[in-house]
């Protein structure tokens, strides 16, 4: 008998402690098996420092599975890693760990951000629909009262039937809200300076503050950038309507929360924030205790059974490399110029 070849590319997962528990079934270690070489069971958290069977895995890996809190991947890293041609992120932006040192490399790189923009752009169309039917405001309402109330009347400026959402950022996330809204009757406006063609059914708006003003909800969807730094400021919040709705899934830093909170104190608008800035507001933070702002804990991202979906993208792709075929979700070195 001939000896046979295993073909199948060595493959080292890379993330932080306890990540990979979360991230891969009993399921997904066996096809992970069944697509590389590799230890499913071996997770390296510290590549600057690595012990001896992550050192001795590390020099044999064709790919690396990364996810949340994995080491940068410096060129002193990628010394270790002489035979290294693919990152597999199975989560989001990349920006944390793939540096200059990797596109210099030659590697491929992809990312799971289009698995993790599902549920973000789920929760953004919850908040938009709860938004229109001030869901936040009458079940805070409803325990005070605990009482027969003639909601009807108060009710009379809700409600979501032609209302106008504007959505800051034609990004894999602002595209994925604009087609969940799709099947309700809502006006939909875009601004964004990098769209030149608006999708079907939306109008493209070439002024965000024109945008701002003419929304009753402004959903933030925009990377983070030195471009859109604080770019929902005082000029755009005070060009919100009264009793409009803001709401970010985005990154904290995209808003001015300085000029945004008299608007909320005051109660002229509401808001809707999964992202903050700084990331955990200070414990005398207004926010935690205004009425009109539902403020949660960056959560509208994957978590829980969310993560397996990520990780179902990874696999497809580690696959892909497996078989020779481009991967689906390629991120190049210009992307990162205008993506989170």
């Amino acid at each position: 008998m001939h000896p046979t070849t295993d073909n199948r590319p060595a493959l080292l997962l890379a993330m932080g402690e306890d990540v990979a528990e979360r991230l891969l079934t009993d399921a997904h270690r066996t096809r992970l098996t069944a697509l590389s070489r590799t230890d499913p069971h071996l997770v390296a958290h510290d590549l600057t420092d690595p012990g001896p069977r992550v050192a001795a895995a590390l020099a044999e890996a064709e790919i690396l599975l990364t996810c949340w809190g994995a080491t940068p991947l410096t060129a002193e890293v990628l010394d270790r890693a002489p035979r290294l041609k693919a990152v597999v992120h199975a989560a989001g932006s990349v920006k944390h760990h793939i540096t200059d040192a990797c596109w210099e490399r030659g590697l491929r790189v992809t990312s799971a951000a289009a698995a993790n923009a599902l549920p973000v752009a789920e929760y953004t169309l919850a908040a938009i629909l709860f938004a229109g039917k001030r869901v936040l405001g009458s079940a805070q309402r409803y325990a005070e009262l605990r009482a027969d109330h003639s909601w009807l009347t108060e009710s009379a400026a809700w409600g979501n039937y032609r209302r106008t959402v504007g959505i800051v950022g034609a990004s894999r996330i602002g595209r994925r809200v604009i087609d969940l809204l799709r099947p309700f009757d809502i006006e939909i406006l875009l601004y964004d300076p990098y769209a030149d063609v608006p999708p079907p059914g939306v109008e493209l708006v070439t002024d965000l503050d024109e945008l701002c003003a003419r929304s009753t909800v402004v959903s933030v969807h925009a990377p983070q950038l030195p471009a859109t730094y604080r770019m929902i400021g005082a000029a755009q919040l005070a060009a919100m309507p009264d009793g409009a709705t803001l709401i970010n899934t985005s990154r904290g830093s995209l808003i001015d929360e300085q000029a945004l909170l008299p608007h909320l104190v005051r109660g002229r608008l509401h808001a809707t924030l999964d992202v903050t800035d700084p990331e955990l507001p200070p414990p005398g933070s207004p926010l935690y205790t205004l009425p009109n702002v539902l403020l949660t804990p960056h959560v509208a991202g994957s978590l829980g059974n969310e993560l397996h979906r990520m990780t179902d993208q990874a696999l497809d792709e580690v696959e892909r490399y497996g078989k020779g075929d481009p991967f689906a979700e390629e991120v190049r070195a210009s992307d990162l110029q205008r993506s989170a």
